[in-house]
This record gives C-alpha cells, structure tokens and sequence, in this order.
C-alpha cells in the first residue's frame, strides 16, 4: 500500500507547491478540499494544512478538527494552517501592523527535528496580512524573524501536551516556495523525520503499482484510446499497453495542421514503442471544412467536431470496446477552493471532449494522480525517446489557430516550414530546453520587401518563446540577438510566400501563449 500525506486546501495560491514539494521528496500526496470527508488507513502518515487567502478571524473561516487529526496522525500548518491552528488552541491571532510579504531571515529559538539541518538566518518567504501574537498554553516557539515573534511553532511534548497526541506544528511562512531557500529541507524534516515517510514512491514504482492496477481494472477488455504524439497520450498509452499489449487501440488523426512530418514521425515513434496504433490520413476531410473560416472559436470547434466524428467511425471498427484511455493529469482533476465561501470549483478536463458521453465507455486515467513534471520521469522510466518526453506543448487545434485568418493548404505549408527551422534551430542552439513553448505564427498581413532586384508582397510570421513552469504564467525567452537574425534569414531565404519575420516580446499575463 503507497504511504500518502493529505494536503487540506484552504484556498492558497501555493498549495500545488506543497504538493510538488512533498512528491519530489518521493513520497506521494493528494489535495483535497478543507470540507471534504476522508477516512484513516495505514497508508495515510501525516496531514498539511495549507494557506488561505481567508483570516481566521472572519466570520466565516474555514476550519478544520485539528484536536481530532492529531490523536491519529502528525500535522503540519503552513501559514493560514498555522494560525488556525493557534487559534483552536486558545492563542491569539490579530491584524499585523502591516501587510507581510516577502523575504524575511528565519532565527532558530530552538532546535528541533523540524528543523534538523536548516541553517540559521535562512531566507523564508512570507505572505500574510495577520500574526500570531500569542501561543496557546503547552505550545512552544522554535523560530522567529526579525518583524513577526512567532514563525515556526510546536505543541510542546512538556507543557500540557496529551501523551496520546501525534506531533503538531506550524509554519508562518512558506517553505514549498523557491525563495524559502531551506523550506524543502524542512517539509523533508516533516515528512520523514516526525511522519516516518520511506521515500519509496519513485518512478519506478509508480509503473510497477501502475500496471498492476490496469491489468486489474481492464482484464480482458478492449481499450480504444485517440494518441495526439504529446507526452501525456503516449505515457498514458505506453502504461496502458504494457498492462493488455494489443488490447490497446490508439488511433492517431492527421487533422491537416500537425507540425511538418509530425504525423509520420510520431507512428514511428509509435512502432518502436511497441504500440498499438492505427494512423488516420483525414486532412482533406479537414481543409475542405475548415475552407473560408477565420473566427478561430469556429476553427476550434470544427475540428473539435471533425475529430470527434473520424475517432468514432474508427472505434466502431473494434469489437468489444469497453474503455476509453486518457491522458489526463492531475492539475486536470485537482478540486479547488473557491475564495468567496465553501463551494469548490471541479476543473473538468477530456483530452477527447465529448467521447465518454457519446461513446458510453469507462474511463481508464492511468496519469490522473501525477504531475507533467511526474509523467515525464515516468516516460523515461518506460523508455520512452526523450525526444518525445522533452517535447513543447503543443495546441489541440495545432497550427490552425497559429495562422492567424482562414486556413488552406497552402498556408499550413509555408508555416510547417518556417516553424521547422525555427525549433530545430532553437535544439541545434541548445536552446529548446530552456524554453517551455515555442511556435510560429504566421500573420494575415503582407508587407512589402525586395528580393534580388524584385519587389515582393508576401506574408509575415511571428515568432514566439517563453519561460514557464506550468504555463499559467509565462515570460518571453530571452533568446539571442544572433539567434534570431539566423532564423530570420533562414526563413526568409527558404520559405517562398514569406518576406518578413517579427519576434513576440509579450509576457502573460496580460498576452497569452498562443494568440488564439
């Protein structure tokens, strides 16, 4: 059975860190809702409470039993948690003079297995507009800065403290955040050290338990599964067929606005993996009708519809089709807080919209508990090309909201080979790594230029490049002056129809990735 630490989510902005922050000591995590009942069992070994953008002295706080938590298991606060916490003990939380924000210097009072090889005077982030001021009886300090008295804190095992109670502590700050240069030491500290977590939830296990489960869940069954070529698609169907080998069926549609060669090359990735999977050459079906279309919401939803039709007229070729394979993950899945009261918010996410309803079939989800960062080590553990695993994001309508205006043939052409030399110039450069997304856009303005002695009057691309973690945030690469001008005129020298290339230098927010 997988040891687990529950995360109660209180609304932090934060609280997928604690979670990343937990899983990459290699023990494994679930966030659920403040609110949400949960049963006990031996696999579960400690509870975080996170953040909250609340106070606890609003009316309509949310809280939790923490009395009740620690006659069973561990708990940490972080924050909102942590002034909860002295709340419901009796100590005294107010308004800070001044709203907390940023960096502030830890000063250990006391030395504590939490905070086992932490140095002191190390960096710790703090977001937060109210303070401890006072600690419940039986609790003691074992940290503060230089502008709140209490930072990090403990039920004491002398003063009052049952002798039935498992550990309590709290912190003011955020260690799961970058710039708490020593808070994944002491989640460490937390995890292993007071909730005696093994750290064996690896890779390698996750397949192993992974594939076991699936053999399970599945039996004899079919499994029909669409494959995009993006990592989450192959994981999931790579996992999938080493549980039932050719009982998985992965169709994979060229849609027409794939990127050059894509479609091919991802079969043969596809073949050498072992896979299962049946390639679908349906582009005219999607040129003819997407012809004279420029909304891109229309663009979304015709091949959106279009895709749904080819998958179900492929499905229906298999007999016995009890499963749909997926490749959602996590983010996808995770029940959020919702900051006006204690309602939740449920992210509803298919990589295939509308399959389940229309087809009738379970869902098999073997990436729904993982992180992308998470499903691209699992990739590697199966053997998957890095390649393929280190691959950008790429948009579910592909190129067809990268040109800007109508679609046809001809334009898909000219884009396909400008993107190609801009990405495999970007992983010539050694640049392609340090870039989450990068594509091409190809813009529905001409302008004049000169060509030899002639005049030309063609198209302008636009490239783009950014810097992200998980894409809800992105600031634009930095990428060389010489770099550029390389492309540029590589582009310009080989791509007939265009005369003219720009560079997009706008972070989101308030721009988006793509520009449709």
């Amino acid at each position: 059975m997988t040891e687990k630490i529950l995360i109660l989510d209180f609304g932090s902005q934060y609280t997928q860190l604690i979670a990343r922050a937990v899983r990459e000591a290699n023990v494994y995590c679930e966030i659920i809702p403040y609110h949400k009942s949960f049963s006990i069992d031996n696999s579960l070994k400690g509870i975080i409470l996170s953040g909250s953008p609340f106070s606890v002295n609003e009316d309509k706080a949310p809280t939790v039993d923490i009395p009740s938590f620690i006659k069973q298991l561990p708990v940490l606060g972080v924050c909102y948690g942590a002034q909860l916490t002295a709340k419901e003990f009796g100590g005294r939380v107010d308004k800070s003079n001044k709203r907390e924000y940023g960096r502030a210097k830890l000063e250990k009072i006391k030395e504590d297995i939490l905070l086992t090889d932490v140095y002191n005077n190390s960096q710790v982030w703090m977001s937060h507009s109210d303070s401890i001021v006072s600690l419940p009886d039986g609790f003691e300090i074992l940290a503060t800065t230089e502008s709140i008295p209490v930072a990090a804190f403990k039920q004491s095992t002398v003063l009052g403290k049952s002798s039935t109670d498992f550990p309590l502590y709290g912190l003011q700050f955020h260690p799961e955040v970058y710039h708490s240069t020593e808070g994944k030491k002491i989640i460490k500290n937390f995890l292993v050290n007071i909730c005696g977590c093994s750290q064996n939830w690896t890779p390698a296990s996750f397949v192993h338990e992974t594939v076991a489960q699936l053999k399970k869940q599945i039996g004899d069954a079919q499994v029909i599964m669409a494959l995009s070529g993006g990592v989450d698609s192959t994981v999931a169907a790579t996992l999938i067929s080493k549980a039932i080998g050719k009982n998985l069926h992965g169709i994979f549609v060229d849609n027409g606005v794939l990127r050059k060669d894509e479609f091919e090359q991802v079969l043969e990735t596809y073949k050498q993996l072992d896979l299962n999977v049946t390639g679908i050459d349906s582009k005219e079906l999607f040129y003819k009708e997407l012809a004279g279309h420029s909304d891109p919401e229309t663009k979304r939803k015709i091949i959106g519809k279009l895709f749904i039709d080819v998958f179900q007229q492929e499905a229906q070729k298999v007999a016995g089709v009890k499963f749909l394979g997926q490749g959602t993950i996590y983010p996808d899945v995770i029940e959020s807080v919702s900051v006006h009261g204690p309602s939740q918010t449920i992210k509803s996410h298919h990589n295939v919209g509308g399959l389940p309803d229309t087809m009738h079939l379970d869902l098999v989800e073997p990436l729904r508990s993982l992180f992308k960062d998470e499903v691209r080590k699992v990739g590697l553990e199966l053997g998957i090309p890095v390649d393929m695993i280190q691959r950008h994001p790429f948009p579910g309508p592909g190129l067809a909201i990268r040109i800007l205006g109508d679609i046809t043939k001809e334009k898909v052409a000219m884009l396909q080979e400008a993107d190609h030399i801009y990405i495999n110039g970007l992983k010539e450069s050694g640049l392609y790594e340090k870039v989450w997304q990068a594509g091409t856009i190809l813009l529905p303005v001409k302008s004049v230029g000169v060509m030899g002695d002639e005049r030309t009057y063609e198209f302008t691309v636009a490239l783009r490049a950014v810097t992200s973690v998980d894409g809800m945030t992105a600031d634009w690469a930095h990428l060389p002056y010489e770099f550029l001008a390389n492309i540029s005129n590589e582009i310009i020298n080989n791509v007939r129809g265009i005369n003219r290339v720009v560079y997009d230098i706008s972070s989101k927010p308030p721009a988006t990735i793509e520009w449709e």
